[in-house]
């Protein structure tokens, strides 16, 4: 599993030009799935999520956690994060998992995710065309993928 954290000052998703989420300060969570995937990389990326101390405390040092400013967070689903690009130039897409394997394992993150961060996770639509829209602070961008834990 992979995922890419931003910390944002605000971030919404879109879709058929309706607006399904909307947040101020928090974390914008793009996740993308492959059939490898387990709870253990679920948990171990939720817990990462919530602990990362990525926003700044009274001396703006990097040092607390999403819970400890009581941000929001939104969770977009992103096969796109698993683009091969080691041939040509058109992206393969084949370690993606397939939506009858993604579309539980997505629903069993943000479940674990709202569990672990005790409030409420907003989230895009599963395969939907999005729109994403963000205001990056920092800029602070994170790639985490849960097979290089060691």
């Amino acid at each position: 599993m992979k995922i890419v954290i931003q910390r944002v000052s605000e971030a919404s998703v879109t879709v058929d030009e309706k607006k399904v989420a909307d947040i101020q300060k928090g974390l914008l969570v793009l996740v993308g799935i492959e059939e490898a995937d387990t709870q253990d990389d679920i948990d171990w990326l939720v817990g990462k999520i919530v602990k990362m101390r990525i926003f700044g405390d009274e001396n703006d040092v990097m040092n607390c956690s999403v819970q400890d400013i009581d941000g929001d967070i939104i969770v977009v689903s992103q096969f796109t994060l698993h683009a091969s690009t080691k041939k040509g130039n058109r992206p393969s897409y084949v370690k993606a998992a397939k939506p009858d394997f993604a579309i539980p394992m997505y629903e069993n993150f943000v479940q674990s995710l709202e569990k672990e961060f005790n409030k409420k996770v907003q989230t895009g639509i599963f395969g939907a065309d999005m729109k994403v829209s963000l205001l990056n602070d920092g800029p602070v961008t994170i790639l985490i993928d849960s097979k290089n834990k060691d």
